[in-house]
């Protein structure tokens, strides 16, 4: 009886659902994904042995999208078993005023560099390991498209709120359970991103077969100690393109940043702590990032198998430091696309990368001088709906 009670009342409640959206020209989706990591690495040690070879979660989650009366909900939330951590991905409300003009408030993409990304492949391009690619924090950002031009400005009081750090709770908005790499409090440093301010513009140019997308992007911001109660400064600037022609794309960036940022005893620092997937590492304060990626687009009939997507992105960290030494990235792949399985196969190779080595997070602060080129195979199987 309790079960047909239970049926019973699904069904209404579907029902009415359905009948309140036809009304309200209403909406609701839920989805998600479930990714699976297949790797074998090749790191400092030189040798491969059991130990380097692994089958793993990379991470499941949840989206919810839905709108009534012109207000639109955007939610995502995920969990990563491997790393003990969980946390919102994205999460925002936003409104179209018009076909030109949109608001958006929540936790939402910051507009900086090339969007929704600056890479083909699973490992994203260099920018994403200090926080500029892909990032997203807690504010408002307007969006205007005018012809073929586009003007994105945001205010973000503080990065998106973290979840549990290695499976402590940890939750708030400073800590390292995070998606995007934020400023995290680690050791002497209790600093925190605060007060952001960004404005991002591309101009689009219709060419055969094709497109040319180029901009520019600036980001400033404060950093707060909270010991001190006091802050410093933070900027970023941004040249980027994101060209198509045919079945190939080609995006290019580079970014200079800086932060003045200071320890709790009022000192001036080189490196920061910068935090994600539960775990802080070391970044340097005053950095040039160049990227470029290559990918090609070919569509078969393969079975469920219905597209192959080739790549070959590169990015370069160029420290302006003296005694710290310079990153590499490089990955070369393909993505598989089968119905609603997508699958990464990723050849990844750094040197002072702060993933690919058994040295975790040590790359991008003062690094390692002549640092060995280290390489990691990896196979991302991703089923979504």
């Amino acid at each position: 009886m309790k079960n047909l009670s239970l049926l019973a009342t699904t069904f209404l409640l579907f029902f009415s659902t359905f009948t309140f959206a036809q009304e309200d020209e209403s909406s609701l989706s839920v989805g998600g994904a479930v990714r699976y990591n297949v790797l074998l690495t090749d790191y400092e040690d030189g040798t491969i042995n059991n130990e380097d070879a692994q089958f793993t979660w990379d991470t499941w989650r949840l989206n919810v999208n839905a709108e009534k009366n012109g207000i639109k909900l955007n939610f995502e939330y995920r969990f990563y078993p491997t790393f003990n951590t969980h946390f919102v991905k994205q999460g925002w409300l936003g409104y179209d005023f018009n076909e030109k003009n949109n608001l958006q408030i929540g936790v939402t993409q910051v507009p900086f560099g090339n969007l929704q990304y600056n890479s083909h492949n699973w490992w994203f391009q260099g920018p994403y390991y200090v926080g500029l690619e892909d990032d997203h924090d807690m504010g408002f950002k307007y969006t205007h498209t005018a012809e073929n031009w586009d003007l994105m400005a945001a205010y973000f009081f503080q990065p998106e709120p973290a979840g549990p750090a290695g499976g402590s709770g940890s939750f708030g908005f400073g800590g390292s359970g995070r998606y995007s790499y934020d400023i995290v409090p680690a050791g002497n440093q209790t600093n925190y991103e605060r007060n952001q301010l960004n404005l991002r513009v591309t101009r689009t140019i219709d060419i055969e077969q094709g497109s040319i997308e180029f901009g520019a992007s600036g980001e400033v911001g404060q950093i707060w100690n909270q010991p001190l109660d006091e802050t410093s400064s933070r900027y970023a600037l941004a040249a980027h393109t994101d060209i198509d022609y045919g079945n190939w794309n080609f995006k290019g960036q580079f970014i200079n940043y800086g932060m003045d940022a200071q320890n709790n005893s009022g000192q001036s620092v080189d490196i920061v702590n910068m935090g994600a997937y539960g775990t802080p590492y070391s970044v340097a304060t005053d950095m040039n990032i160049y990227s470029a990626g290559l990918s090609y687009s070919y569509d078969v009939d393969w079975g469920p198998i219905t597209n192959l997507n080739f790549y070959n992105d590169y990015s370069y960290f160029q420290k302006n430091i003296d005694g710290f030494y310079d990153a590499h990235q490089h990955v070369v792949g393909f993505l598989l696309s089968a119905g609603n399985v997508y699958t990464y196969f990723d050849i990844a190779r750094g040197s002072n990368q702060p993933w690919i080595t058994d040295n975790f997070g040590t790359g991008l602060g003062q690094g390692v001088n002549d640092a060995r080129w280290n390489t990691r195979f990896n196979i991302n199987i991703g089923y979504y709906f």
